[in-house]
């Protein structure tokens, strides 16, 4: 039985704030996202509404027509999409794609079908693959509810694949949105233009002309202040976003696993109208459809020969296994019968068992879920920082090299210029302290508090850092 709606939450539940529009179903969900990106997870929705098929973000609503005037057909793209190069590791590319064409076989849309898999990055690349990946992220179910036939093809420069524009505005990505605010990317790209501009005259010029110091200074100063504010930003939208939730489900891990002070903070199961909510260590969160057609439809609890629970399934249409919740660190410590009846009751997913041969492990597939407890102290802290942007590494890098360059033409200004240089050296300085304070202050705070055994953990369990 599903959850109906219009439930009275639970009781300490905060009330909600900013909820998100209703949502008729079937509605893609997006991939699992952390940081910024969380709250995609609560706006973000592909869905048709009337005769329109409806992309809504966290900054727009777009709609696209179904029918003669508009969306006729749909190509399915099942083959995978070019890595994508960068300064560090290269940025794997889609999954698949899905267009929507209209009837001249001009491009409409198109959709990562990767970005709109709640689970997809806990799986490796491909995992999930043909028609299988469709039902999953609820494609099927959309397209037959918008009466939009399907046409699947394996390569990318197959003749069905569309390359051209239907007019002004024709193609468009239909994707959930970046992780990152547009005015984030808008400020650093502005302020970095800026920036290797004024360093590049002075360099070459061999000038020391102060209004050129100090607009070097100041564009290198944006890029820590701009990530300290989108930190800020962040925390304040999702206070803001408090969907109603039905219940709350805790960790209850059993004595000597390691559990951490962060990982019991962290990691939770958030039962909602319409969404089981599965949050790690790192703030990472996975919505899961609790309504539609393509919702979850049971719980299944996993035994081995003798009798002893390993975990649950959880599962969706065709006994897809969605997630799974290793029960020694969900439900093996003191409170995890409590934890595992209320989960039960509040998601209303049929419930059954079986019993696994014991000659393969389990789960003995990539899934979500299958290692909630991260490994050691070191790997939780990097699993838990904020997010970098697609420039990884290099950013912090570029920023790292303004403030140090604004420290040195400060200092070698000071005779010539000592006010401007003073401006610059203070700048340099300031951003220089707002781009590491937050990771020595991340680090430390995981290795001395956070990353510790938790209290009832303590006596039994060494610490691993």
């Amino acid at each position: 039985m599903t959850p109906g709606r219009g439930a009275a939450p639970e009781p300490g539940t905060a009330p909600d704030r900013r909820r998100a529009p209703s949502t008729p179903e079937p509605a893609l969900r997006p991939h699992g996202s952390r940081g910024p990106g969380v709250e995609l997870c609560h706006t973000s929705r592909l869905f048709l509404d009337g005769g329109d098929l409806v992309l809504r973000t966290r900054t727009r609503t777009v709609r696209h027509p179904v029918g003669p005037d508009g969306i006729t057909r749909a190509v399915f793209v099942d083959a995978a999409g070019e890595d994508m190069e960068r300064v560090g590791p290269t940025i794997p590319g889609s999954w698949g794609r899905l267009q929507f064409q209209d009837s001249r076989g001009a491009l409409v849309g198109t959709l990562d079908l990767e970005d709109w898999l709640p689970e997809s990055p806990a799986l490796p690349k491909r995992w999930v693959h043909g028609e299988e990946l469709l039902r999953r992220t609820g494609v099927t179910d959309l397209l037959k509810a918008a009466a939009i036939p399907v046409h699947r093809v394996r390569r990318g420069d197959d003749p069905e694949v569309a390359r051209r524009r239907r007019g002004r505005g024709g193609r468009g990505q239909l994707g959930p949105g970046s992780d990152f605010p547009f005015w984030y990317w808008g400020t650093r790209a502005a302020a970095g233009a800026v920036w290797f501009a004024a360093f590049t005259v002075l360099v070459l010029s061999g000038s020391e002309a102060p209004w050129l110091v100090l607009t070097a200074a100041v564009a290198a100063f944006v890029g820590p202040v701009a990530r300290l504010a989108l930190r800020v930003w962040t925390r304040l939208r999702l206070r803001r976003c408090r969907p109603v939730v039905r219940a709350h489900v805790e960790p209850a891990p059993a004595a000597g696993l390691g559990a951490t002070v962060r990982f019991l903070r962290d990691t939770g199961i958030r039962v909602q109208d319409n969404d089981l909510v599965l949050r790690y260590t790192g703030g990472q969160e996975c919505w899961l459809p609790l309504s539609g057609p393509h919702a979850l439809t049971s719980l299944v609890l996993v035994r081995d020969r003798k009798g002893t629970c390993r975990g649950a399934e959880i599962r969706g249409p065709g006994e897809q296994v969605r997630a799974v919740l290793p029960w020694d660190v969900w439900f093996g410590g003191t409170g995890g019968d409590q934890g595992w009846a209320r989960l039960r009751t509040a998601t209303g997913l049929t419930v059954s068992e079986r019993r696994t041969s014991g000659t393969v492990p389990w789960p003995k597939e990539p899934v979500l879920g299958a290692r909630p407890l991260p490994e050691s102290g070191r790997q939780a802290r990097r699993a838990s920082r904020f997010p970098s942007t697609i420039a990884g590494l290099s950013s912090t890098a570029v920023m790292a090299v303004g403030s140090f360059f604004s420290l040195s033409l400060g200092v070698r200004g000071h005779d010539a210029h000592p006010a401007a240089a003073t401006v610059a050296i203070v700048l340099g300085a300031v951003g220089a302290v707002l781009q590491a304070a937050p990771y020595v202050v991340h680090q430390l705070r995981g290795r001395f508090v956070l990353d510790r055994p938790a209290p009832a953990d303590r006596p039994t369990v060494e610490e691993r850092v």
